[in-house]
């Protein structure tokens, strides 16, 4: 009998996001192992009338959205179609992704059912609040955030983290480490041109030709520090005066930044692309000499891996990145890529001159990196690791599915 997954997410395709994308990946994988899958999405996704939406050859189940509810009104409302998408399609197991606020509607109607829930946590939703300023960490709403994070983890059949960092901290919560699994963040490595060539018009087109050039792309939250990449820009220039910055994306701190690079006088060195289709990325990498990921030290920064440094290295670009943990778990210095000491824009100039200067260092750099991405970072890989976590929150009650 073939496996049946239920998925419960806070939202999916067709919004663009790491948070998608890693969704379709791990669905795909599951798909590919023989399993079905079934996908519902909190009010989250954001209004619509449709109950069902097709996005990319992938079905979701929506979840209504109501105007002007709060949390625990939300909560209700996802395990109500919850409840009703299980009566539908009698799943195995229901798999919950962050935010905990999946987690709890998962908890309820799972108990109802007698279905094992896997909880699987992105980052905790206290820190991501932290982060997107609408908390302070230490305050009460931290606090009880976080307890209530707590309280699902040690609901759950089975956990998974997509990192080391999340899973120390997990344990040290209390949870039993033989109920925590990582399942890492990973690329599908044929989607990555390893050291392909730029494109020319393209690089005409952004005013790029001759330059060298520093990159970003992904979202401009203030977590990603990409003020100090501006100020670094500033100190480099008068020693490398054909030294560009293009920043791929947008988000809450582009209004900012655009107003950093006026305030510098930069705006002839820094491009601003807007966003770009996802499928496009690739082909702006291809325009970058070095890829820079200036993250600044923070709970979420030191436990939680991005996807980006992943997707760098499979395309066979040098990176330079920032020393919290979530990159550290990622990056070994000077064989993979270039560490920098978090939040300070001089150390940054400095691993950014350094690494120029070791041009003749990046060929054996960059297939380093790509071998780290083929061998330990593909998504095949990563997700094979769902078959023993499943099988363990199915024997918690009593359960076995031949797959």
């Amino acid at each position: 009998m073939s496996l049946r997954v239920l998925h419960i997410l806070d939202h999916s395709l067709p919004l663009h996001s790491g948070y998608s994308f890693r969704t379709v990946s791990i669905l795909r994988e599951q798909r590919a192992l023989g399993w079905e899958t079934f996908h519902l999405t909190t009010p989250k996704q954001g209004s619509g009338a449709a109950l069902q939406e097709e996005a990319d050859g992938w079905t979701f189940y929506r979840t209504p959205a109501a105007a002007g509810v709060g949390m625990p009104s939300q909560m209700r409302l996802t395990a109500a179609r919850l409840n009703e998408i299980v009566e539908a399609v009698r799943p195995d197991l229901l798999h919950a992704h962050s935010p905990v606020l999946n987690a709890l509607p998962a908890l309820w109607v799972g108990r109802r059912h007698r279905l094992p829930v896997v909880y699987e946590i992105r980052a905790f939703w206290e820190d991501a609040a932290v982060d997107h300023g609408s908390t302070t960490e230490g305050s009460l709403r931290y606090r009880a955030s976080r307890a209530i994070e707590t309280f699902a983890a040690k609901r759950a059949d089975q956990l998974t983290t997509i990192c080391e960092g999340l899973r120390r901290d997990l344990i040290d919560r209390g949870i039993p480490p033989e109920r925590i699994t990582v399942i890492p963040n990973a690329v599908d490595v044929a989607r990555f041109r390893f050291g392909a060539e730029p494109d020319p018009e393209l690089r005409r087109s952004l005013g790029l030709e001759g330059a060298t050039v520093i990159g970003f792309a992904g979202s401009f939250y203030g977590y990603e520090g990409l003020g100090l990449l501006v100020e670094a820009l500033r100190v480099m220039l008068p020693r490398y005066p054909r030294l560009r910055l293009l920043l791929v994306g947008g988000g809450p701190q582009e209004s900012s930044l655009r107003a950093q690079v006026a305030a510098c006088g930069l705006a002839e060195q820094v491009v601003f692309t807007g966003r770009v289709p996802h499928g496009e990325v690739p082909r702006y990498y291809e325009l970058v000499d070095l890829l820079a990921y200036p993250r600044l030290p923070m709970r979420l920064t030191e436990l939680v891996t991005p996807l980006k440094p992943l997707e760098a290295m499979a395309l066979g670009r040098v990176l330079i990145a920032s020393d919290v943990g979530g990159h550290r778990e990622l990056i070994r210095d000077r064989e993979t890529g270039f560490l920098f000491r978090a939040g300070n824009a001089a150390s940054l100039a400095g691993a950014l001159a350094d690494a120029l200067a070791k041009r003749s260092d990046w060929p054996a750099i960059r297939a380093r990196a790509r071998r780290y991405v083929e061998v330990e970072r593909t998504w095949a890989s990563s997700a094979a690791h769902y078959r023993e976590v499943y099988a363990k929150a199915l024997a918690s009650l009593g359960r076995r599915v031949d797959h």
